[in-house]
């Protein structure tokens, strides 16, 4: 298994760690609070390393970074409202396809040929996703689709996410990663002004945020670096795998069943990283 794989893979550990706590904080205060935070926290994160660690970045790597800052910042906030409304065993999974199929479009249209066995892998995993967010019979069906509707805007918000990071060079440091995230945070103060929602930090806000953003901005840098070291499409697909994470955790920490159809799904991830892997 090289290096971009294990990369990835932690990335999405990272991510649904962070997805996990931050629907748990949206639960208990306002979404665009611990987004706001998040945002905030992991740049301060990213510009503190940046700083001990400087690159040589360019003016497109910050351009990359604005649009990924866009991406972030949508996927999150759709991401953390239908988290706090809905089920994270149904939200987070259809974000995911979203998150994974863009980067695999938007790599093989930059020239990527992927072997057999990787587009095998690429198609398990999406199935495997699809069967992880499948809808249970204990939901109220308005319910579900105001679910499906915030996790399809937050899966293109990530997947705009992935591809921008994708194109900036790892010899171009961190500081263009914290302007993404900068930038995430003051797109959410915007938009939440905007449209009348709560968004000035409350202090019980904080540590669910920080945390939140920091294990964001850690699955950022992993992901990132895992573009060089694989393909855009393989660091997409093992990536959007978080969802995985985040229904175990609901499950280990909140006890949210997991239907027999979600056990499948992951374990249909499983087989689809083992496939990548040898791909």
């Amino acid at each position: 298994m090289n290096l971009g794989i294990v990369l990835a893979l932690s990335s999405a550990l990272a991510y649904g760690a962070a997805d996990f706590i931050g629907g748990v904080g949206s639960r208990r205060h306002s979404p665009w609070q611990i987004v706001l935070v998040g945002q905030a926290a992991g740049a301060l994160a990213m510009l503190v390393a940046g700083l001990l660690l400087p690159g040589n970045p360019a003016t497109p790597d910050f351009a990359w970074a604005l649009l990924a800052g866009v991406g972030s910042a949508t996927g999150s906030i759709f991401l953390f409202r239908g988290l706090a409304r809905g089920r994270m065993g149904l939200v987070a999974p259809i974000s995911a396809v979203g998150a994974a199929f863009f980067p695999v479009l938007v790599g093989v249209a930059l020239g990527e040929r992927p072997s057999w066995l990787v587009w095998v892998g690429v198609l398990a995993a999406l199935a495997g996703i699809w069967l992880v967010s499948r809808e249970t019979a204990s939901d109220q069906p308005a319910r579900v689709r105001g679910a499906l509707t915030d996790g399809a805007i937050a899966g293109a918000g990530f997947g705009i996410l992935f591809i921008a990071l994708a194109q900036i060079p790892d010899d171009a440091g961190l500081l263009p990663l914290a302007a993404n995230q900068l930038i995430g945070a003051i797109l959410t103060m915007g938009t939440a002004t905007l449209l009348g929602q709560p968004w000035r930090p409350r202090r019980g806000v904080l540590g669910w945020g920080s945390a939140s953003g920091v294990l964001g901005a850690a699955g950022t840098l992993a992901f990132m670096i895992a573009t060089g070291a694989t393909s855009l499409g393989i660091a997409g697909v093992l990536a959007s795998l978080y969802p995985a994470v985040t229904v175990l955790l609901a499950a280990t920490v909140l006890r949210e069943r997991i239907s027999t159809g979600q056990r499948t799904g992951i374990g249909i991830c499983t087989l689809a990283i083992a496939t990548l892997a040898l791909g």
